[in-house]
């Protein structure tokens, strides 16, 4: 999905339909808490935080090879790793089993439910329609470090992972390392790295000092890339499928387990169920 600007900051869709979902159904569970005295709020916040520690976990199971060599990583959410499938049936077995329990909440509980389930749909719907990632390859014009330029489309062909970074952007040089390490496991993805606004020197020093071999580092200096694709913040990642078309896109760092889960989306992509 995309992304809302709210001041400085920069907060992905899915966080925010998350959280209006998780407002839609506390507010309901208080109302009825109001006026009939049935407290079913302790009872959602369980169920929530229940499908949220069960989505977390099975994404790590899935990746666990990208964790076992950093442990820590696997308890740090800010990478965005979760299986949305696992923790939508944790929530619905939850509902479920405290409705049983608790015959007197259940329908306090279920409407509550309902109501966040309800909005998260339409939520996405909405989010969907108005925030969908442009389908079309951007036209750029981007600068090569030894001066050359070359066209944004001539690079399309293959699934295309492209990351829109600086070098004052802490979480850009974080992940770094796990971008170079994808590009050489992954040869038959293009792995780009548009550089906003800096120019050449800056950009080389910042290599060298880092010690990064990196194919397709480019220049975009008037931030056309970013504009085109519509993203704002740093750093951002842009994922193509083989035909050219953005069908994803990543908010913040990534970790080796979500950039290799978005990997494996655009390669089905390109070759099919």
């Amino acid at each position: 999905m995309g992304q809302v600007s709210i001041g400085s900051a920069v907060f992905p869709i899915d966080f925010l339909l998350l959280l209006s979902a998780m407002l839609a159904g506390f507010s309901v569970a208080k109302r009825i808490r109001q006026r009939k005295n049935i407290d079913v709020e302790p009872l959602l916040l369980r169920v929530l935080i229940t499908s949220l520690i069960t989505a977390r976990t099975v994404f790590v199971i899935a990746y666990f090879d990208m964790y076992k060599n950093a442990p820590w990583g696997m308890l740090d959410i800010r990478d965005g790793g979760f299986s949305s499938a696992a923790g939508i049936l944790a929530a619905a077995a939850g509902i479920a089993w405290y409705s049983w329990r608790r015959p007197e909440g259940r329908r306090p509980l279920l409407l509550s439910a309902l109501a966040g389930g309800a909005t998260w749909a339409a939520g996405a719907v909405a989010a969907t329609a108005v925030f969908a990632v442009p389908a079309q390859m951007p036209e750029v014009e981007l600068g090569r470090l030894d001066g050359s330029s070359v066209e944004f489309s001539s690079l399309a062909g293959k699934p295309m992972v492209v990351n829109l970074w600086a070098t004052w952007c802490p979480p850009c040089i974080r992940e770094m390392p796990v971008l170079e390490n994808a590009q050489k496991n992954n040869p038959d993805v293009v792995f780009v790295f548009a550089n906003q606004g800096e120019s050449v020197d800056t950009v080389q020093k910042f290599l060298d000092r880092q010690g990064l071999s990196l194919d397709n580092v480019l220049l975009d200096p008037r931030l056309e890339l970013s504009g085109q694709t519509e993203s704002q913040g740093l750093p951002t990642t842009l994922f193509f499928d083989a035909g050219g078309a953005l069908v994803d896109r990543r908010i913040g760092e990534l970790s080796a387990a979500t950039l290799a889960q978005r990997i494996e989306g655009i390669a089905r992509r390109e070759t099919g169920p």
